[in-house]
């Protein structure tokens, strides 16, 4: 029993489906796993910094997008399935809480946007946050990759 539990361990591993001990969370789209910096792959969240409008108040909600997956991932087991890297050399991957996907989860929320210019996967979960006016799709806001060009 106890090598098998050892060989299937090393197997996940394997293929990038480890579980993770510590998570520390950067922004909406962007955490450190054990140390490693991985970037939510096929999304884009605000900016920790980026500021949105509703009802005339300015709303965090580059904070917000923080917070939410924060929120979600407290004590819970993360793992997440490599996809390459990026050109700042963060890890791409989608994680997972249990069959949960983060990045799906914060789209359909409305703090982060399917990322079409590198993926189709999230964008019925965009649909479904704007057909709804959920998060950010309720308020004035700038598309994250533009907030960025401007500042």
């Amino acid at each position: 029993m106890f090598i098998r539990i050892i060989f299937t361990t090393l197997l996940l591993c394997l293929f990038n489906l480890c579980f993770a001990d510590e998570v520390y969370v950067i922004d909406g789209d962007t955490i450190k796993l054990d140390g490693e910096t991985i970037r939510f792959s096929g999304i884009d969240a605000p900016e920790i910094k980026q500021k949105c409008i509703k009802m005339k108040l300015e709303v965090p909600c580059g904070q917000i997008s923080k917070e939410l997956i924060e929120d979600k991932i407290e004590f819970k087991n993360l793992n997440c399935i490599s996809e390459g890297k990026d050109q700042y050399g963060r890890t791409l991957a989608e994680c997972f809480l249990e069959d949960e996907s983060l990045s799906s989860y914060l789209v359909r929320q409305g703090y982060a946007f399917a990322y079409r210019k590198y993926s189709k996967k999230f964008i019925k979960d965009e649909e479904f946050a704007m057909r709804h006016n959920k998060g950010m799709w309720g308020m004035n806001f700038i598309f994250p990759w533009d907030y960025r060009r401007q500042n």
